[in-house]
């Protein structure tokens, strides 16, 4: 694997491969995503071997714009067109009716995933290819995403390029909403909030349990997913958590000091504001999986709307 600026050699490296059906990993604003030509059936194979990612687990296709985005669909709502001009680009992925000239891409369920990334890097690499590009993130099925490009070297280090474009700013996937019945639905929260989705939308109907192997029209929805190495034990209050019979080394992920309770612990304390706590919730878990941590204990996030991507993540990765 090599990692690499991306410069003009390194995109045009990037694009060669995608062109020789051949996957690239790239930064975006929420993750860094394992990209390839979404209509290349080798290639997405290729993701889904690299990941070890199950079949029935759907991919989003990454376009440069409306205009792309408009030709994967069947249908456009103007709702589509709303939060499209709103919100993209950015961290909101749309759920439409898929294309019929596109059979065999997207989800079982006749739809399709589609958004565009709002990250100068991955827009140059959309522009520089030419194509849509699946990019689920670049990490192995059910594990932490990865926010660096050397996230993605400890995960896939098969992959054969990286282009490097800093730590992704969200630091959390894009929220995801399907726009194919009468009210618009919440899949996966995300790194948009459901307040600002609101306001375009209205109403908007909230995610059901999925199960797995089922059909499903995004990713995201798996029981497990998101997981460090380590065990993630999730406690309102932390400090009630008897952690010697605990496999070790245990470490405390919390947003309030840990300094009464945490003695002789590894510990990563991270913002109570819920989008600094997102932005940096998966590089702590990878310092975490990095320092050999065995358990997690993980001060559950408040109740409230503003934290439900971040319950949602850690929900998933505390999951046996």
């Amino acid at each position: 694997m090599s990692i690499v600026a991306p410069d003009a050699d390194g995109l045009r490296r990037a694009v060669d491969l995608l062109h020789q059906d051949c996957v690239v990993a790239f930064p975006t604003e929420t993750v860094y995503g394992l990209g390839a030509h979404a209509f290349s059936p080798k290639a997405v194979a290729e993701v889904y071997r690299l990941k070890n990612r199950p079949s029935w687990n759907p991919l989003i296709v990454h376009v440069s714009g409306v205009v792309a985005a408009r030709a994967l669909a069947e249908e456009w709502p103007d709702l589509a067109n709303d939060l499209a001009a709103q919100f993209w680009p950015g961290p909101l992925t749309l759920v439409v009716k898929r294309a019929g000239h596109l059979a065999g891409v997207g989800a079982e369920t006749g739809t399709i995933a589609i958004r565009v990334p709002a990250h100068d890097v991955a827009l140059k690499l959309l522009d520089a290819s030419g194509l849509p590009l699946a990019a689920p993130s670049a990490n192995r099925s059910e594990g932490i995403s990865p926010t660096t490009a050397e996230h993605v070297l400890r995960s896939l280090p098969d992959v054969p390029l990286v282009l490097d474009g800093g730590p992704a700013s969200w630091g959390i996937e894009s929220t995801v909403v399907d726009l194919t019945g009468e009210t618009p639905k919440l899949l996966r929260p995300g790194a948009l909030g459901l307040r600002a989705l609101r306001e375009i939308t209205g109403t908007i109907a909230l995610p059901d349990e999925v199960t797995d192997g089922a059909a499903r029209s995004s990713p995201g929805m798996s029981r497990r997913h998101y997981a460090p190495k380590a065990t993630v034990i999730l406690a309102k209050d932390v400090s009630e958590v008897e952690h010697q019979g605990l496999a070790g080394p245990v470490a405390v992920l919390s947003y309030e000091s840990v300094e009464d309770f945490a003695d002789g612990l590894v510990a990563e304390v991270l913002s109570v504001d819920p989008r600094e706590y997102a932005a940096d919730l998966y590089a702590a878990l990878h310092r975490l999986d990095d320092a050999g941590v065995a358990t997690i204990i993980v001060q559950a996030p408040p109740e409230s709307e503003e934290w439900l991507a971040v319950r949602d993540r850690l929900r998933r990765a505390a999951a046996s």
